[in-house]
């Protein structure tokens, strides 16, 4: 038990640090963002399940990737708040309670935001060009995944997941992620798992931007 104890801590004790002081000393002002998009998101799920509501959520928030690229990009960072019609809205607002509140708290607000884009935008991205190639092949996507509706927080989470994983050097636990999505996509081969896995292809490369960034920070300041 102390062995596993102290293998918790060399892995989560500087990001559980952060967290609970955050919380301890500020409370919900620590999470703004992510108090807004649960929300939000509460919010979305009332309206699309009223008879009058579920035409405006599409409208607004819901992407397929046979639409036009525009209308699409437009669509995407609120499509990032639209419940996914097939899960439990539970499940939605426990991800972005969770998880956008520790990357909100650990990266701030901006970054928190600018990151669950890029990993929205990548998987909405990758559905967009693969359906494009030969079904049968590695990347290939089925025609009928055109009209797929794409919506939910699960791309953008998983994305904030490895890239604060990675930000405190929690590698096992980003290595994890990456292992259970790639086994997702191995067993179903949807396209909400193919989508998680472009999400963290994108972040992996805002990470060794970032990573960039530092060096030369660095190398600026020792010079």
């Amino acid at each position: 038990m102390r062995a596993l104890a102290r293998l918790a801590r060399a892995e989560w004790g500087a990001l559980a640090v952060t967290v609970r002081t955050a919380l301890a000393e500020r409370r919900g002002r620590a999470i703004p963002l992510t108090i807004g998009a649960v929300c939000l998101t509460a919010l979305l799920q009332f309206v699309q399940n009223q008879s009058w509501g579920f035409g405006f959520v599409q409208n607004i928030g819901a992407v397929r990737a046979g639409e036009p690229l525009w209308p699409a990009l437009l669509r995407t960072p609120l499509s990032l708040f639209v419940p996914a019609l097939d899960l439990p809205v539970w499940g939605a607002l426990a991800q972005i309670l969770v998880v956008f509140g520790i990357a909100e708290i650990c990266l701030g607000w901006w970054r928190t935001l600018v990151v669950a884009y890029v990993a929205t935008l990548a998987g909405t991205l990758y559905a967009r060009v693969c359906l494009t190639l030969d079904p049968d092949s590695l990347f290939g996507l089925p025609a009928t995944d055109a009209q797929v509706v794409d919506t939910g927080p699960s791309a953008a989470v998983v994305g904030l997941a490895v890239f604060v994983c990675w930000r405190y050097r929690a590698y096992t636990t980003a290595g994890v992620v990456i292992a259970s999505m790639v086994i997702e996509v191995a067993l179903k081969g949807n396209l909400a798992g193919k989508e998680h896995l472009a999400a963290i292809a994108a972040v992996l490369v805002l990470c060794g931007i970032s990573a960039l960034r530092h060096r030369r920070a660095v190398r600026t300041r020792a010079g």
